[in-house]
């Protein structure tokens, strides 16, 4: 099992299982909505439980993907894409250890010009299919 929460404690979350390597997501959106690249692991949703979700706001970023963060502190928490069974958790949100690493690097095509992409972690320029 693994745990997490917010800055300030308002939503805290258990995953059951082990966590997926994680994408660090490039895009525009993403940069925007975290300050950097958002780098985040998908876990199916009944792995997913959350305490304090009345305190989690949403916003919908695209028709096909809402994003959920802490209305106390703004903390993101989510990626959430819209009929999908599986949900995107910030790694930051996490309490350490994880025991997991990034597997991509997505939307790269996208990438901040104020930083390089310097590890040997597989690179997209936009995001392969998922399995999911």
């Amino acid at each position: 099992m693994h745990t997490g929460s917010c800055l300030c404690g308002a939503v805290s979350f258990t995953v059951e299982g082990d966590l997926p390597g994680p994408d660090g997501c490039h895009c525009t959106q993403c940069r925007k909505q975290s300050g950097h690249y958002f780098v985040s692991t998908d876990v199916p949703r009944s792995a997913l439980a959350v305490r304090g979700a009345e305190n989690v706001r949403w916003f919908q970023s695209s028709e096909k993907v809402r994003r959920g963060f802490c209305a106390v502190c703004g903390s993101s928490l989510f990626w959430d894409p819209i009929g999908r069974d599986w949900t995107g958790i910030a790694m930051g949100a996490f309490d350490t250890p994880t025991k997991t690493c990034l597997a991509v690097h997505v939307h790269t095509a996208e990438k901040g010009d104020y930083y390089d992409i310097a590890d040997e972690v597989p690179q997209f320029s936009t995001v392969p299919p998922r399995p999911h």
